[in-house]
């Protein structure tokens, strides 16, 4: 289960375009491109103890997505983090702290899908919550596996960190219903994938394995978890899988930034057996946490 509302986000200041209003008067106006058609990329970060983990990475991701869109006016990244640590400072935020950051195309003269529409310019939003990791890392996660399929490339390339949600939110309308906490989302070709918001790994007799990000975002926790396997002599191993060989797996578990490194106890009714008693997502977690304890920008 995610963590609930937290009483203490009531009153934050958020960000909007070129400066900070509190939450009730935080908006974009109902012609902007994200209203309109989910017109926008957007970026998820984490403040830990004082310190913004991975910012430059987000960053540039999401400079990446908005060329992708052809955003013109694409905010220098020193007025990101600028606007990011006006918003911190504003809300007496240092650690346990997720940011939503998001640039949209911006306010439309009239309603319609020609990106020539919009004439006023992007709209950054640095949206800054009291809220630590959605999952509890402890008792870990049930899955199902999703009959919503990921995005290919021949569709909607998913390296683009857009808006337009509604393919993983179908298929966590489905976890919901079937009283899991993610679902596991397919490939065009049945393999795989990720879950509805999340990187996925397996761990199959000391090999660690995880999918191809073909039809899935390459996760900057997913990038960062293959680079601490290598430094930790753990084989990592890059293919197609089946939902048959995650079934069937030691241990199972989902990276990303609102995440973590959580582990999964159950996918489709079948528990994950750890019969060679592997403890490689234990290994990987305490190297991540190490890093998330002394890597990142200052907040001030």
């Amino acid at each position: 289960m995610q963590q609930p509302y937290n009483p203490k986000n009531e009153n934050i200041q958020i960000f909007v375009k070129d400066k900070l209003y509190p939450r009730k008067e935080a908006k974009v106006s109902v012609f902007d491109s994200s209203v309109q058609g989910g017109d926008a990329v957007w970026e998820g970060l984490r403040v830990y103890d004082g310190k913004i983990f991975f910012l430059d990475q987000h960053l540039e991701r999401l400079h990446a997505s908005a060329k992708t869109l052809a955003i013109t006016d694409i905010p220098s990244k020193e007025f990101i983090k600028d606007a990011i640590k006006q918003t911190l400072k504003a809300n007496q935020m240092h650690t346990d702290t997720h940011i939503r950051l998001t640039l949209t195309r911006g306010e439309k003269v009239t309603s319609g899908m020609d990106p020539r529409l919009n004439q006023k310019g992007s709209c950054l939003i640095v949206l800054a919550e009291f809220k630590p990791p959605v999952f509890d890392n402890a008792k870990g996660i049930k899955l199902i596996t999703s009959h919503i399929r990921r995005n290919s490339p021949m569709h909607l390339d998913s390296k683009i960190h857009h808006n337009n949600l509604l393919n993983n939110i179908l298929a966590k309308i489905e976890a919901n219903y079937c009283g899991a906490d993610a679902g596991i989302m397919l490939d065009n070709l049945g393999f795989v994938s990720e879950t509805n918001d999340c990187n996925i790994f397996m761990v199959k007799k000391g090999a660690l394995l995880t999918p191809h990000a073909d039809a899935c975002l390459t996760g900057i926790t997913r990038e960062t978890t293959i680079k601490l396997a290598h430094e930790l002599n753990i084989s990592c191993i890059e293919r197609n899988i089946s939902i048959s060989e995650f079934y069937n797996a030691d241990e199972v578990f989902i990276t990303g930034t609102m995440g973590e490194l959580t582990p999964v106890f159950e996918i489709d009714g079948r528990i994950i057996e750890n019969k060679f008693n592997s403890n490689i997502r234990e290994l990987l977690y305490k190297a991540f946490k190490l890093l998330t304890a002394t890597e990142g920008e200052p907040v001030e």
